[in-house]
């Protein structure tokens, strides 16, 4: 398995996060598997270049003055904003134990009953939790949804294309995502009668009846 390098130094102590961050630097923090937590740094354009290559589901190999760490990325945080990360925690493995994290769920295929009928699309799990060594992880598990051929069907974690030596640990009968058959258009409200004009058959507004019972005196 290929892991994705980051080169990261010691954090310089003597400048504030928000120094580091205005000089395009991001603080961040190591730790796990009996690593001591380290604050650590690094260029936030290359952080985030990472990030966007590894997600949460592929070991990344730091490489901290030398010494060579493979982690997940735990957490990232960004700048409302600007979107600039600001600050990453990396969880260090042991490359011979078994890890639980979450893989992202891609669906594959086409849907005849969204081409054809119209249905909707509804994806209800984005992503699995799965048990396996970290030379095993999947970066993603794809679905086939070419079988959603008619309303109301479904794909289920048991469905789930899962290499040899990964465990999926959620329900295999869990929904990963269903097709659903449109609303129809409710009908429109029966326009209402102008007003002092009364519907056929309906009462006599009360000063109409009084003027009936006055002709009749």
């Amino acid at each position: 398995m290929d892991m994705i390098p980051l080169i990261v130094s010691v954090r310089d102590s003597s400048r504030s996060p928000k120094q580091l961050r205005h000089a395009g630097v991001s603080p961040c923090v190591v730790y796990g598997s009996g690593l001591e937590s380290t604050p650590i740094q690094c260029e936030t354009n290359i952080l985030q270049r990472t990030f966007g290559k590894a997600g949460e589901s592929t070991i990344v190999e730091l490489d901290l003055d030398g010494k060579k760490i493979p982690v997940l990325f735990k957490a990232i945080s960004f700048h409302p904003v600007s979107s600039r990360a600001m600050h990453a925690d990396f969880y260090a493995v042991n490359m011979k134990e078994d890890i639980e994290t979450s893989v992202p769920v891609t669906f594959t295929g086409e849907s005849l009953a969204v081409k054809e009928l119209g249905a909707i699309f509804v994806a209800t799990m984005e992503e699995v939790t799965v048990r396996c060594l970290p030379s095993k992880l999947p970066h993603e598990l794809v679905v086939d949804i070419s079988a959603l051929t008619e309303f109301h069907m479904s794909v289920h974690v048991s469905d789930l294309q899962v290499p040899a030596g990964v465990e999926v640990l959620d329900d295999p009968e869990a929904v990963l995502a269903t097709v659903q058959q449109p609303r129809e258009d409710e009908p429109e409200p029966e326009v209402a009668a102008v007003e002092g004009a009364a519907a056929d058959g309906a009462a006599p507004a009360e000063g109409e009846a009084a003027a009936e019972g006055e002709k009749k005196e």
